[in-house]
């Protein structure tokens, strides 16, 4: 039987007669798990079981949690990691293999964007930045004969530009290689990008997923839709060793893993000897927040809207940036994708001096100053200063990054005290 979102993100993945009739999912707090025999153990170790062996590779309320986002995507597989920033990273590493390039914009997070410099040229991996993203054209232009996937964000950070999926995705398509899209502001609520054409998602669950500043978490989910044997992939189609099936013959990722080839290999490979494993108390924060998911994002939108008329009505603004935002040219693709709203994260312009700006973000009460997004509580930032400081002065340029710029992330109070909250900010700073 189906279910509807708000259904399954309360109940999927998860049957209580699997786990001592368990209301809630149980934390299963240890290290490892027994083997039973070493007939058990051989099926286990050549993955013709898929129970769990360690919990660096597999727990059982860890794998709740995946299969529960793997349901409300209506996807084929999931896996949960340590941060978002690591599903990130492994999502790239593992669609570039040895040698492949990545294709990406600017609108990222900052701590991504910087990874792309950073980190990535070490370990032979290449991205390649598209300048101007809302021309789809770019993407085609910028494609090379080694990249291996397109990476861009559906809502970005902090201005909440939203990229044309489909339109990427069949860019992407015609070249044989995948669409991995960081849905991380929209969440699964707002916007699904599997149902646009996307063929891996990724999201830092530590945002609007968990919900409550209180978890770090990232996940990978993958549509099983991709042909990863279609040649542009030699290390998928290579027999390992360690994949060896009980007669001693090496297999390849798609052998053993035939639906869920990606996830698969992220859990065979980074996830097993990279080892950024979720923590099973960090899947249960994750699973509880969860369950309010959808109440929490339509009241977080709503908030925003109210804190957006505020804003464009309020002399100390210069500019306001969000879909909703009137005259935002996003506002047709808004009204394509994101019909429940387009997220709860928004940026505006001061309207005073720097000195002034800052005294602004020390006034306020209500809003926290502190670099998250997508919690309960409201919170307010300078991003050229914090959240995107490793972008060079050309990045922020691309993107529309000024010094200027202020982002809010909505949350659940009032949204009469949270106008009140930045009214009495703006006149302790400009008075």
């Amino acid at each position: 039987m189906s279910h509807d979102f708000d259904t399954i993100k309360v109940h999927g993945g998860y049957n209580p007669e699997r786990h001592n009739n368990a209301i809630s999912t149980p934390i299963y707090q240890t290290t490892a798990f027994a083997l039973g025999d070493s007939y058990r153990a051989d099926r286990l170790f050549s993955f013709s079981e898929d129970d769990p062996i360690y919990t660096r590779l597999s727990n059982p309320t860890v794998d709740v949690l995946e299969k529960r986002l793997t349901a409300l995507h209506g996807a084929a597989g999931t896996i949960a990691l340590a941060s978002g920033m690591a599903a990130v990273s492994y999502a790239l590493l593992n669609a570039a293999g040895s040698g492949g390039r990545i294709l990406a914009t600017a609108r990222l997070y900052g701590g991504t964007v910087d990874s792309f410099a950073s980190i990535f040229p070490d370990i032979g991996l290449e991205v390649d930045i598209v300048a101007n993203p809302d021309d789809t054209d770019e993407f085609r232009q910028g494609l090379r004969p080694d990249t291996r996937a397109i990476f861009i964000e559906s809502v970005s950070n902090p201005f909440a530009a939203i990229s044309d999926v489909e339109k990427i995705a069949d860019i992407a398509h015609a070249h044989k290689i995948p669409l991995i899209v960081d849905n991380t502001l929209a969440t699964p609520y707002l916007f699904n990008p599997f149902e646009h054409g996307a063929d891996v998602v990724v999201y830092s669950a530590t945002k609007g997923l968990s919900g409550h500043g209180n978890v770090i978490a990232g996940t990978v989910t993958e549509s099983g839709g991709f042909d990863y044997g279609n040649g542009n992939f030699p290390h998928f189609e290579r027999p390992l060793w360690f994949l060896r099936d009980a007669g001693g013959n090496k297999r390849n990722i798609l052998q053993v893993f035939p639906a869920v080839p990606f996830t698969g290999r992220l859990r065979a490979v980074h996830l097993n000897y990279l080892g950024a494993a979720l923590s099973p108390f960090d899947a249960y924060l994750a699973l509880l927040g969860l369950e309010t998911l959808s109440e929490r994002v339509a009241k977080q939108v709503s908030n925003a809207r109210a804190v957006i008329r505020y804003l464009e009505a309020s002399p100390h603004v210069k500019w306001v940036r969000h879909p909703d935002a009137a005259g935002n040219p996003y506002k047709p693709l808004a009204d394509k994708y994101f019909p429940k709203g387009a997220g709860a994260v928004l940026a505006f312009g001061f309207n005073g001096t720097e000195e002034q700006k800052r005294a602004f973000l020390a006034a306020t009460k209500i809003f926290g100053y502190h670099a998250n997004i997508g919690d309960a509580r409201s919170l307010i930032i300078n991003p050229s200063e914090t959240t995107h400081v490793e972008l060079t002065y050309e990045q922020r340029d691309i993107v529309g990054l000024s010094t200027d710029t202020v982002r809010l992330s909505l949350g659940l109070e009032s949204p009469d005290d949270l106008t009140a909250d930045l009214e009495q900010a703006f006149e302790a700073a400009l008075r």
